[in-house]
């Protein structure tokens, strides 16, 4: 080995946990150096951007030898693309597990957390601020205090953090949240009876639309689909590939199927138990399952063909020289020179002709009655 070089050993692979942490339910990695991790709820202790923060362990049975079984990749890939609503975070450090003094700790913390909001809310509302505060949620180390609002449009908040500042004497954070998130916050249990899916596992909040409740056969009430966010209900979406999946299979309303009672129409289908209604020709109705009948395929119309004998022509021809002798006659104008346009454009060089010829013909006769 040359003189001054170093041998580098290998870095082995750093251990890392997933922990959920702050109001928003966070996920992080976090470096750690136990070598054994509960089979247990455990709280733990971390340091992230915000300050120290108390935090809860994931995927307890996940570890083998204090390492998360799962890479971070993998994790990743099962939240799918980096996107707004994306719950994993850069992490930090792993502290400690947490001690009966830290929980009784953070109780202190949630209950003065509920005075700042109050003291928040009656600062808003002498300066007259177009914002509603949802929640506030001091950090576990002390370090900040982070106060989440909602508001229908941009807010002038900088004299209120002067005044929260000025009041705590630590640095304050505003940050605007949306209805979704309002509700991940201070909703409980839906109508379900379980707890609201944004506040328990749900992170990623996907569009839901109202195809997806017909398509259930959902009730259209708004007030039996929609959430504590007055949104559509995010378990909506959670059968909706299932349904399209087997709505395929089932043939279209008012089409024509084979049975073995006949030949009859589909009046009605139930896309779970893959029954179709069908109403034969004497207007009784029968249920039978997707694979019992047969799709009708329509036969198509053929298409007329163009009339192309001569006496056709000839009549078209005439009825069009009685027209435009009705309008020589009449002459009631813009209307008639309109007729009188669109049977030239119909009419063959030939039949213009032998109008032209009648009408100098009618013209000559004119004049000769007028010197008489």
């Amino acid at each position: 080995m040359a003189q001054g070089e170093t041998k580098h050993k290998p870095q082995k692979h750093k251990k890392l946990m997933l922990v959920r942490y702050g109001r928003m339910g966070y996920l992080g990695w976090f470096e750690h150096k136990e070598s054994y991790i509960p089979k247990t709820r455990s709280r733990v202790v971390i340091k992230t951007d915000r300050g120290l923060e108390l935090g809860q362990l994931v995927g307890q049975f996940h570890y083998r030898g204090g390492h998360f079984k799962s890479t971070p990749e993998q994790v990743q890939e099962y939240y799918g693309k980096t996107q707004k609503d994306q719950p994993l975070t850069d992490g930090g450090t792993f502290v400690r597990f947490a001690t009966a003094e830290d929980v009784m700790e953070e109780k202190h913390l949630d209950a003065s957390a509920r005075e700042e909001m109050q003291c928040c809310e009656r600062f808003v509302e002498e300066m007259e601020l177009p914002m509603k505060i949802v929640d506030a949620e001091h950090v576990f180390g002390g370090e900040r205090i982070v106060i989440y609002f909602i508001s229908s449009g941009r807010v002038d908040f900088r004299e209120l953090v002067k005044h929260l500042a000025r009041e705590y004497q630590t640095r304050i954070e505003l940050r605007q949240i949306g209805a979704r998130d309002e509700a991940r916050i201070i909703s409980d249990y839906e109508s379900c009876g379980l707890p609201c899916c944004c506040r328990q596992f749900l992170k990623i909040l996907e569009p839901v639309n109202m195809r997806m409740a017909k398509l259930q056969k959902a009730t259209l009430d708004p007030s039996k689909i929609s959430g504590h966010c007055g949104r559509l209900k995010c378990c909506l979406r959670y059968e909706d590939a299932t349904y399209k999946e087997l709505r395929k299979r089932l043939p279209k309303k008012n089409a024509m199927v084979r049975t073995s009672s006949g030949v009859g129409k589909v009046v009605d289908m139930q896309i779970l138990t893959q029954l179709v209604v069908v109403q034969d020709e004497t207007g009784e109705r029968k249920a039978f399952r997707v694979d019992e009948i047969e799709i009708i395929k329509a036969e198509p119309t053929p298409a007329e063909p163009a009339a192309e004998d001569s006496d056709e022509k000839q009549e078209d021809i005439t009825a069009r020289e009685v027209d435009v002798e009705t309008i020589e006659v009449t002459g009631h104008g813009e209307k008639h020179e309109g007729k009188a346009q669109e049977a030239g454009k119909a009419n063959d060089k030939e039949t213009r002709a032998d109008i032209t010829k009648r009408r100098m013909k009618k013209k000559d006769e004119g004049r000769g009655s007028d010197k008489d």
